[in-house]
């Protein structure tokens, strides 16, 4: 099996509105998003989707809890799990078993394995890209938002690899981390040290990433990275996805925006969540993300 060495990577802190682009660009027959089988079942998922079917169709279904987002075992999923269950090795192990009543990403903050471990991340990673390259033939979308802090990474073990950094106003996403985050914990942590994050633990995290992620994007051809924001993704949806497929040198077929079309029509009911903030709780998060609101133009 041959590597992939083009894969679009969808990167940006939690709650910016990937998992809705990933939507969109699934929609592409010639692009392919792992599944939430795949990312549940990474090692086997080649030969044993069809004795896994006909269960795991009756467990997994309905919606996500911290957003309503359809949930089946064949809608896109974030890859991260997969990462974590073939490498031992991912920041969702302190969501289960946390170290101490703080927000679990403060513990992990490279979101990457001890040198002595890298070679054989690295190593296992690469293989499930090339097992969902050869299962579908096409070009793979990975939506995960650990990946905002491995793209020196991945863009050295995928060589032609493209990256869209999505961002949305820190005013909705740091309420919706902070409330995914508590859910994800309660649902999954198995000693008694779940912690529902705070305000200025959850903003120290969105800070870093962002920076790191600025100053890496940066560091790449500017043919390889895209930046959009989930305003212009949500109220210009086809204007803005047309800029992605002429950014990376995409055909945008009148059948895509077809499907564009006929997808926004069917989730028109969908409700987001909504949080009130503070006038308090904005000047915290304005004073700390200030470079960054003013770099995405959010003041």
């Amino acid at each position: 099996m041959a590597v992939p060495e083009d894969p679009i990577f969808i990167v940006g802190h939690w709650r910016t509105g990937s998992t809705f682009l990933h939507q969109l660009l699934n929609l592409d027959s010639r692009l392919a998003s792992p599944t939430l089988f795949q990312v549940a079942i990474p090692d086997s998922f080649l030969i044993s989707y069809a004795y896994y079917k006909p269960l795991l169709k009756k467990v997994i279904s309905g919606k996500r809890p911290m957003d309503n987002v359809k949930l089946g075992m064949d809608e896109p999923q974030e890859d991260e799990y997969a990462i974590f269950r073939i490498t031992g090795c991912s920041p969702l192990e302190r969501i289960i078993f946390p170290k101490s009543r703080t927000y679990f990403l403060l513990d992990h903050p490279q979101y990457l394995p001890e040198q002595a471990d890298h070679k054989a991340w690295e190593k296992n990673l690469v293989y499930f890209f090339k097992k969902l390259s050869f299962k579908t033939g096409k070009t793979i979308i990975s939506k995960n938002p650990f990946n905002s802090m491995r793209i020196p990474e991945l863009s050295r073990l995928f060589p032609k690899s493209r990256f869209i950094h999505i961002v949305r106003h820190p005013y909705q996403v740091v309420p919706s981390t902070i409330h995914m985050w508590d859910i994800v914990q309660q649902q999954n942590c198995l000693n008694n040290l779940a912690h529902r994050p705070g305000i200025d633990e959850v903003l120290t995290v969105f800070d870093d990433m962002l920076t790191k992620l600025e100053n890496d994007l940066q560091a790449l051809p500017p043919e390889r990275h895209l930046l959009i924001r989930y305003e212009d993704l949500d109220y210009q949806t086809l204007n803005t996805m047309e800029e992605i497929y002429r950014k990376f040198e995409l055909p945008f077929t009148v059948d895509l925006q077809d499907k564009i079309r006929q997808f926004l029509h069917e989730v028109k009911e969908y409700e987001k969540n909504s949080f009130s903030l503070s006038q308090e709780t904005r000047e915290i998060i304005q004073k700390k993300l200030q470079h960054h609101m003013h770099h995405y133009s959010y003041t």
